[in-house]
């Protein structure tokens, strides 16, 4: 019976935590679904259909619009479960603190800004040739940028001085990708950092910042 009682009381505060970041699992609902529908496309067949909703530079200049949208439906890769792990920790953690709207801003904002500034500098690449013309058609979809973007906002949620750490953490992260690789999505994800922590007026007034100190404490009795 107390089985029974804990394993209810487990799905009631997990059904809570769910109602508390609507948006977050919302979208983790869609990229389940879009997911599983590319499982059921050819190879070939896949790839173009992706690449129709592409934030790329060729699909930007015909439809800015709809690719950003529906670039942020699909996920580039096979699995969705590490993305719900992400969505949980960053994104709905940041949709409870900033509440639905301010959250939605970020994401939007790191989205449309970083995807912009990757794809203005690859289109840069491309005309001084740094990059080949091929690029301008290369598959770019995913909800990185946005992931980025509230990691990145993050930083506010968390009290000094152990803020300081999580930041630098979080810059070596992205920005070791970035001097090594030098991808345009690598300069996209560490742009995407940057919009996030540029969100700073979205956090005034959210409530006090959470110290681990005090956690550790009250787990500990």
């Amino acid at each position: 019976m107390n089985r029974v009682i804990r394993f209810r009381r487990g799905l009631g505060a997990a059904a809570a935590y769910v109602r508390s970041a609507p948006g977050t699992y919302l979208w983790l609902l869609i990229l389940f679904a879009t997911t599983v529908a590319l499982h059921y496309m050819s190879p070939a067949f896949e790839q173009a259909f992706l690449r129709h909703r592409s934030t790329n530079i060729h699909e930007l200049s015909r439809d800015p619009v709809r690719v950003l949208i529906t670039s942020a439906m699909w996920i580039d890769g096979e699995y969705w479960l590490p993305y719900a792990a992400l969505y949980t920790v960053f994104h709905a953690q940041a949709e409870r603190w900033l509440g639905t709207l301010r959250w939605l801003v970020v994401c939007v904002a790191a989205h449309v800004l970083a995807t912009v500034g990757s794809e203005l500098t690859l289109l840069h690449a491309i005309d001084v040739g740094a990059a080949p013309r091929r690029a301008a058609d290369t598959l770019d979809i995913g909800v990185s940028y946005a992931l980025a973007g509230v990691v990145g906002v993050l930083t506010y949620r968390i009290a000094a001085p152990w803020r300081y750490g999580y930041l630098a953490a979080v810059l070596i992260f992205f920005l070791v990708p970035l001097l090594t690789g030098a991808t345009f999505t690598d300069l996209g994800h560490f742009l995407s950092v940057l919009i996030g922590l540029a969100c700073y007026p979205l956090v005034r007034g959210r409530g006090k910042a959470w110290n681990p100190k005090e956690t550790l404490t009250a787990l500990r009795g």
